[in-house]
């Protein structure tokens, strides 16, 4: 009796007989491959090697860009060094440490705002004591 032709019937099959069809199917379809022993300092070693390899690559081609970059700097400073330098003007004197900061409200809110989100409060909660510009 056909393995299929039992499925489609309505009789009884021989559980036994089905697991021995199965079973025999299985092992004459796909012949087991024994597979070779890997040792696993092996794979480790092969590991470490494929990403040191890796970051050698990476650094090669930083440097390699850094070299590039640096060819490309040195023909683009040429031209202006034989340009004649303008004067400089002269520096403006430092304003005193007294002088009034422009905008002091909006840059007191900003900087409230700023530290209100870092603290995770509301701004209400802070309390500014002073507010000086550190030349």
């Amino acid at each position: 009796m056909n393995l299929l032709s039992a499925f489609l019937s309505a009789e009884a099959v021989d559980t036994a007989a089905v697991t021995e069809a199965v079973t025999e199917a299985i092992t004459t379809a796909a012949p087991v491959v024994e597979k070779a022993p890997v040792n696993n300092v092996f794979v480790v070693a092969m590991g470490m090697g494929v990403v040191f390899i890796g970051l050698i690559c990476i650094i090669l081609l930083i440097k390699l860009m850094a070299i590039v970059t640096a060819g490309f700097a040195k023909n683009e400073t040429a031209p202006a060094a034989a340009a004649p330098a303008p004067t400089p003007a002269p520096a403006a004197a430092p304003a005193p440490s007294s002088a009034v900061i422009e905008n002091r409200a909006e840059i007191v809110a900003a900087v409230c705002a700023a530290a209100a989100e870092e603290l995770g409060t509301d701004v209400s909660a802070l309390r500014v004591v002073s507010f000086k510009k550190i030349s």
